[in-house]
């Protein structure tokens, strides 16, 4: 494939997943962000009787202390994080993965299965969502802000990272495999082989990978706290899925205007119909 090619996938790509991160925004502004509210609310009334502990002695500084807090969470409101801020977060990331993955259907295109650029597109984005969120979440599923000891933060960040990476290579060397295998026991029998390679790695990883007790409070409800990984899921589905459809789409018009002949194929048509007509006529003698 040429550089051009790749390039124009590229643009391709992040363009779809700029329109696709459109689409998960609105599912995390319509779903998601009420779960956010009622966490922050919760988290907010736990807290709140710590505060009341604060001694006779200690109430100025305390107060002086909060009054800085406020002015430090007025700099970035709560609308604005909860619209812009969401925004322009779902946005970029969607841009990033679309790039990526526009590359990785670059590199994969033809080399996975005879399918064609929409077959091999969806192919991809089912793919990423699972390896990349999915197989992670169930690992280190979501929580809300603003809920968990702050003091773990860079713990559970650097844990749930690391399973992505984990999961992203332990998938890479499960398709290498496949297509080695291939040739020897099949094509089915080589896909089931990696797959269940890869379940077995992964279920290996995630017994001995720390798990992440302190991100949840027990206190917190669990209705409220399935509210919100329920709509992580669906942003994270909508995301994918509309991905997939759009730079399937936008692929397969970019690869086939660059097919050779698909141009002139109409001139060739008129060329061919006219060429009769142009003949000479020999009399018979």
């Amino acid at each position: 494939m040429h550089g051009s090619t790749v390039r124009n996938l590229l643009v391709r790509g992040m363009i779809a997943g700029l329109l696709a991160g459109l689409f998960a925004f609105a599912l995390a502004y319509l779903a998601g962000e009420p779960s956010v509210r009622a966490s922050i609310a919760q988290e907010e009334a736990r807290s709140a009787p710590a505060h009341q502990e604060v001694s006779e002695g200690q109430e100025s500084s305390a107060a002086h202390a909060h009054g800085d807090e406020e002015e430090e969470e007025e700099l970035v409101s709560r609308p604005v994080q909860s619209t812009f801020g969401l925004a322009t977060g779902v946005l970029v990331y969607g841009v990033a993965v679309g790039g990526i993955a526009s590359l990785v259907f670059a590199v994969g295109l033809g080399r996975i299965g005879r399918f064609g650029p929409r077959a091999t597109a969806t192919m991809i984005a089912g793919a990423a969502f699972v390896t990349v969120f999915l197989v992670p979440f169930l690992k280190y599923p979501a929580a809300p802000p603003a809920v968990g000891s702050p003091d773990t933060i860079g713990r559970r960040t650097a844990l749930y990272f690391l399973m992505i990476l984990l999961s992203v290579l332990v998938a890479l060397i499960a398709v290498i495999a496949g297509k080695r295998l291939a040739p020897r026991i099949g094509n089915w029998n080589a896909s089931l082989v990696a797959g269940a390679g890869y379940v077995v790695v992964i279920a290996l990883a995630c017994l001995v990978l720390p798990s992440n007790t302190d991100a949840v409070p027990e206190s917190f409800p669990a209705a409220l706290l399935w509210e919100f990984r329920l709509a992580s899921i669906a942003v994270q589905a909508v995301l994918w899925t509309a991905f997939g459809v759009i730079f399937g789409v936008l692929a397969e018009r970019l690869l086939q205007q660059g097919k050779p002949g698909a141009e002139p194929s109409g001139t060739a048509s008129e060329a061919s119909s006219q060429a009769p007509s142009e003949a000479p006529s020999e009399a018979p003698s």
